[in-house]
């Protein structure tokens, strides 16, 4: 079932320069993976290395069902945000994961017919005027899942109180994925979300 509920956003383009958000193809997102993996890296604040090896991983994710991608891009075409995620399903990493990290009843609930948003990232120039919450409500509009997870550093962040703002509640707090010494929250939201204005 598709939800096309309009939840509140900012236009497309805007004559002032703003950025404007797009879908992307899963070819298109491939084609300019590197540029976003550049930003995930600055957004989550990983030495640029990082942004190299994470490439080779999203380019495949863009082969999962269910894949979606938005991506806000300046007037000439600079990509500065982006988010994109699949269906999530047994056999994926983070899925897995989860999966033996949540009680029987939240796995039951939340990891069927549910959307993984794996990165949704701004450059640091462009986080906290919306553009990230514009993304994320537009891609969430177009999925046909009964809900959406996401995992995000387990801190007081604009991040963080963007996903409660749009209705995303706790499936497990201080969780620490292989690879990285922070916490994370494992959140999710049924769809649509909340529109919180």
């Amino acid at each position: 079932m598709r939800h096309d509920r309009q939840v509140r956003s900012t236009p497309q383009q805007t004559r002032d320069g703003s950025p404007r958000v797009q879908a992307w193809l899963p070819d298109e997102f491939a084609a300019h993976v590197d540029e976003a993996m550049d930003i995930y890296a600055r957004a989550m604040q990983y030495p640029p290395h990082a942004a190299r090896q994470r490439a080779a991983t999203a380019r495949s994710h863009a082969r999962n069902e269910g894949f979606a991608c938005r991506a806000a891009l300046l007037p000439d075409g600079t990509l500065v945000g982006f988010g994109y995620g699949y269906t999530t399903s047994p056999g994926q990493w983070w899925h897995d994961l989860v999966r033996r990290a949540l009680d029987p009843q939240l796995r039951e609930r939340w990891l069927t017919d549910a959307f993984e948003l794996s990165e949704l990232h701004m450059l640091p120039e462009y986080q906290g005027i919306g553009i990230g919450r514009d993304l994320l409500v537009r891609l969430a509009a177009s999925l046909p899942h009964h809900a959406v997870l996401l995992s995000t550093p387990d801190a007081d962040t604009r991040a963080f109180r963007l996903y409660r703002d749009l209705g995303f509640v706790d499936l497990r707090r201080r969780y620490l994925f292989p690879g990285d010494a922070r916490p994370f929250a494992v959140l999710g939201a049924v769809l649509p979300l909340r529109d919180a204005g």
